[in-house]
This record gives C-alpha cells, structure tokens and sequence, in this order.
C-alpha cells in the first residue's frame, strides 16, 4: 500500500519578539516546522492532507479564531474531504484480487472520513442558522425605530 498524505500539525509557543513574552501561534505547524520556533502544544493535534502544507510545514487556507461563524469548520470540512480523496486514489490503484483487504480498508476509511465532513457541514450550517437567528432577534420584529414616534 502507498503512503497516505495525512499530516499532523499543532499550535506552539513561541517568544513574541515586540513584548518578550511566549505566545501561543496563530497558525498550525508540523513538529519539523515547529522544531526551530517554539515548543508544540500536543493537546491541539490536527490531522490535515498534506496538500494543505505549505513548504516550510504551515497550514494553509484555513481561518484560525476568525470572526464568520463556521470559518475554522470549513477548513476542517475540506481538510476531511481532502483526506477522503487521498484514500480514494490510493484504493483506485490497488487490484481487488490481490490487495482486497487494504482496498477495503482504504473505502472504509474514505467513507468514514466523509460522513464526518457531512456531520460538520451540518453543525456549521445550524451555527451559521443560530447567528443569523441571534441577530435577527436583536433588532426589533415591528421594524418601527424606537426613537421615531
């Protein structure tokens, strides 16, 4: 079986050169990238395709702590479906009378893999739905100003 493109990246600490202090990154890194710039912090794991790596071993094309509802969960939703891919192609060039059990094994996991992206498209759309409601429910339903009379 071929290698799969899945990478694991993480925040990590590192000195903030304007107030001297250590600060958490805001982008994603793997432990190769982080190596020379800080500390991992290994409790914020994430599994992306590494298509999603840039040269250096940063993420990207995903907003981290951005202000639209559901960003950070678009990123993750791609990242699984890139994943699901990347296991597709790999079971494509595998022969089903000889490597029968890998090849199923791969679907599974492609499968897998897309029913979580389904998942998270789902809870992004209900996040993205309760915001919207939320702000709907700020202004008033009678759509008369208040300070007009």
């Amino acid at each position: 079986m071929g290698r799969m493109a899945d990478a694991y990246v993480y925040f990590f600490t590192a000195l903030d050169r304007s107030s001297g202090k250590l600060a958490r990154s805001t982008r994603l890194a793997t432990l190769a990238a982080i190596k020379s710039r800080g500390k991992p912090i290994m409790d914020t794991q994430t599994t992306v395709d590494e298509t999603e790596l840039d040269a250096a071993g940063f993420l990207v094309g995903r907003s981290v702590g951005g202000s639209v509802p559901g960003d950070e969960m678009r990123g993750e939703i791609r990242s699984l479906n890139l994943r699901a891919t990347s296991r597709d192609r790999e079971a494509l060039k595998l022969n089903d009378s000889t490597d029968g059990a890998p090849k199923y094994l791969l679907r599974v996991e492609s499968r897998e893999l897309r029913k979580q992206a389904g998942q998270m498209q789902q809870d992004r759309r209900d996040i993205i739905a309760a915001e919207s409601n939320d702000a709907d429910a700020a202004i008033d339903p009678s759509g008369v100003c208040p300070d007009v009379g």
